[in-house]
Formats: structure tokens, C-alpha cells, sequence
């Protein structure tokens, strides 16, 4: 998943919620690219090239094994992971693994046009207002 680089290179590779001091590992830009979500922009290439789509569950790291196992179990990874998703909008960061999942299942069996649609219109209500941004 490409993102535009706004931690060191030298950043254990964890989840930033586990990371003791996030904002230390920052780059210079990091907190701007961090707080307007625009470290989030080269994955548009992943929706053009159909890897990813606008909406769906956020894609996990390669080593959250606790999420990708309680999402196996929900069946929610056989959803497209997205830009955005319905945890995103429902707490980002701050949401414990349990919940974040249990949004994320909501998603599957609520996932349509109209409801993809109200999510993108939160997602930017989100963005502008920097709700949920911790660092």
C-alpha cells in the first residue's frame, strides 16, 4: 500500500498505536501529511489499478496478526480493503482492534452504493475537522 513517507525510516515496524512515543518517529512534513490524511493520496493508484477500493476496511499491516485473524474469523477479508472505511469514520485510530472489527463486519453486510456514499461524505467532515487524527 503506497503511502507518502511521514515516519522515519527507522520506525519499528508496529502499528503507531503501539509505538511509545508516535510523534517522535515523525518526519519533518509528517504531521502535516499525518493530519490532512494526504499521506493517504498514492493509494488512489491502488483504486485505479483495482486493488483497493474508495470504501472498505482499512488494510491491515503485515504483522497485526490479531486483527487479520479476528477479521478472517468476521469474514471481512474477503472485502476490497479501501481509502476509507466505516471504522475511519467511526473513531480511526483511537478504536481497539475488537470494535474496529466489528465495524468492519457491520460494513459487510451493510456495504452498498448509498452507504459507500454516505461514508466518503463523512470521511471529508472528517478530514477538514481532523477528528480522530491522534498524530
Amino acid at each position: 500500500m503506497p503511502k507518502f513517507r511521514s515516519m522515519r525510516t527507522d520506525t519499528p515496524e508496529v502499528a503507531t498505536h503501539l509505538l511509545a512515543d508516535p510523534k517522535a518517529y515523525l518526519t519533518p512534513i509528517g504531521p502535516f501529511l499525518r493530519g490532512t490524511s494526504l499521506d493517504e493520496l498514492p493509494q488512489l493508484w491502488c483504486i485505479l489499478t483495482g486493488d483497493m477500493s474508495f470504501v472498505g476496511p482499512r488494510p491491515a499491516l503485515f504483522n497485526q496478526n490479531d486483527l487479520i485473524e479476528l477479521r478472517t474469523k468476521a469474514g471481512v477479508h474477503e472485502i476490497k480493503p479501501g481509502l476509507t472505511g466505516w471504522a475511519q469514520i467511526n473513531g480511526r485510530d483511537e478504536l481497539p482492534i475488537p470494535d474496529k472489527v466489528a465495524l468492519d463486519a457491520e460494513y459487510l453486510h451493510r456495504s452498498g452504493f448509498w452507504f459507500d456514499l454516505y461514508i466518503i461524505f463523512q470521511t471529508v467532515i472528517k478530514v477538514l475537522r481532523r477528528d480522530g487524527v491522534s498524530h
